[in-house]
């Protein structure tokens, strides 16, 4: 999500009708609404389950979680685990869920709580303390990364996940800055990237600090390290029919899902005239629908959804 789309924004579920109905819930379905967020997207899925279906809700984010202990303390219905989207199933087993998935969400990125409360430190329109952990009980901040990273570390990072072509220039002003007092606010990194950047070179009406605040957080998070192993896993854990929905706001996101069901759906890669038994040929997964974007409608009230691409797809075996 572009950080500069959500001033003064207050939450709103993108693709929340799109996404539900593409998981063509049943009413004794298991579903897993696998980045919960401030749930939307379950809320909508709940209003279609009956008393013997079942929805998991998962988040790295313990405010998240709180959330949801709290908003749904008396629904049977739901199961609530803090964990990371790659371990769904993970969380099957140790709550004691012994069948498959019949439906998968996951809306991908940053949500507007986390960039609205400064202190989490994903926001560079906001100071705080620079951390942009998704869960802040665990793992390294981008405090403590940034204070100890070699120069190439940080360029390829913010080169790799955040497309910043002053990404050296950047790293190098990092390193320097670090060297006269510790990084340790938002508004002061985003002053060094701003800084690192020709002023002729910086976009009118977005922050320059954009990119590379974006790069970072994905690193931090190990986000795209995470959305690969979840695909794989996916797999075995859908039932016959399971669906898979997926809401990406990142061109890399975007493109590891795209190739993955595209791989799914294409069955064994063989030589051209070797010979295969009629089991070999099907198909175990197929694309439900071209990508979806967010309607016009949806644009002119949330701005957050300009950047959203969903994709979905339907476990065949």
């Amino acid at each position: 999500m572009d950080e500069s789309l959500t001033e003064n924004f207050q939450h709103q579920t993108v693709l929340l009708k799109e996404a539900v109905d593409a998981l063509a819930v049943k009413s004794n379905g298991l579903y897993v609404d696998a980045t919960f967020g401030r749930g939307g997207h379950s809320s909508l899925i709940l209003e279609s389950l009956a008393s013997d279906g079942r929805l998991l809700l998962i988040d790295k984010d313990p405010e998240a979680i709180r959330h949801a202990q709290e908003k749904y303390a008396s629904d049977a219905r739901i199961l609530i685990w803090q964990g990371s989207f790659k371990d769904f199933p993970l969380a099957l087993e140790e709550l004691g869920v012994g069948r498959k998935v019949d439906g998968l969400l996951l809306d991908l990125g940053v949500s507007s709580p986390q960039l609205d409360d400064a202190s989490r430190g994903f926001s560079f329109q906001r100071d705080g303390a620079l951390d942009m952990r998704m869960n802040p009980n665990t793992g390294q901040s981008a405090a403590e990364w940034l204070a100890e990273a070699e120069e190439n570390d940080i360029a390829t990072v913010l080169w790799k996940f955040g497309d910043e072509r002053f990404s050296r220039r950047i790293a190098r002003a990092i390193l320097r800055e670090r060297e006269l007092a510790p990084i340790e606010s938002t508004l002061k990194l985003a002053n060094i990237i701003a800084g690192a950047i020709p002023r002729a070179k910086q976009k009118k009406g977005r922050n320059p600090a954009t990119k590379s605040f974006q790069a970072i957080r994905i690193f931090i998070n190990k986000e795209l390290e995470d959305l690969e192993l979840c695909l794989q896993r996916s797999m075995e854990s859908l039932s016959k029919g399971g669906r898979i929905a997926i809401i990406s706001f990142h061109s890399l996101e975007d493109r590891m899902v795209k190739r993955f069901f595209k791989d799914k759906s294409s069955g064994p890669k063989l030589p051209r005239g070797f010979p295969m038994m009629e089991e070999q040929c099907k198909l175990e997964f197929k694309i439900v629908s071209k990508p979806i974007k967010a309607s016009k409608e949806e644009l002119e009230v949330n701005a957050r959804s300009r950047s959203a691409i969903m994709r979905v797809g339907e476990k065949l075996t």
